[in-house]
C-alpha cells in the first residue's frame, strides 16, 4: 500500500516528537486533499485532543477526543496501516475520564499510534530521517495537575 507524505510525517510528529500542534498541519492538508475524509479528520481530532488537555483545556480536549472516538471506532482495527482497534479502545479511555476530570482529575499522558504495516514503519522510519525533530512547543498554560487529596 502506498502512503502519503503528509501520512508519515503526521505519524513522526504523533509518536517520535509528541507534537500535536504539528500533527494539525500536515494531517489537516492531507484531509483537504483527500476531500475532508471522515478518517483523517478523526486521525487529527486525536491530535488536537491531546494537544488541548496538554495545554489545560479539559473541554477542548473532552470533545475532540470524543469526537475521534466516535468515527475512528467505525473503521476496521487494521487501517492505514497502523493498529486502529488500539488507538479507538485509548482514544475513547481518555475520552471518558476526561468528561469526569473535575470529579477524578489526573495527569496529562500521551498516546502512541501503534504501526503494524511493516512497509509503513520501514516508510516512517525513512521519513523521520529527513523530518527535523521538533521539541513540542507549549502554547498556553501548563497542563491541569491532578489534586492531591489529603
Amino acid at each position: 500500500m502506498g502512503y502519503e507524505p503528509l501520512y508519515l510525517a503526521y505519524l513522526v510528529y504523533f509518536n517520535r516528537d509528541r507534537d500535536y500542534f504539528e500533527c494539525h498541519e500536515v494531517l489537516e492538508e492531507l484531509w483537504l486533499a483527500k476531500e475532508r475524509d471522515p478518517l483523517y479528520k478523526a486521525l487529527l481530532q486525536v491530535a488536537v485532543g491531546l494537544y488541548h488537555f496538554r495545554n489545560g483545556n479539559v473541554r477542548g480536549g473532552t470533545l475532540m477526543l470524543g469526537g475521534a472516538h466516535r468515527v475512528l471506532r467505525g473503521y476496521p482495527d487494521r487501517t492505514l496501516g497502523i493498529d486502529l482497534g488500539r488507538l479507538v479502545q485509548e482514544t475513547g479511555d481518555y475520552a471518558r475520564r476526561l468528561e469526569r476530570y473535575a470529579e477524578e482529575p489526573f495527569a496529562y499522558y500521551d498516546l502512541t499510534i501503534d504501526i503494524v504495516d511493516p512497509e509503513l514503519a520501514r516508510k516512517v522510519e525513512a521519513a523521520a530521517r529527513h523530518i527535523e525533530r521538533n521539541e513540542h512547543q507549549q502554547r498556553g498554560p501548563r497542563p491541569p495537575q491532578p489534586k492531591r487529596h489529603q
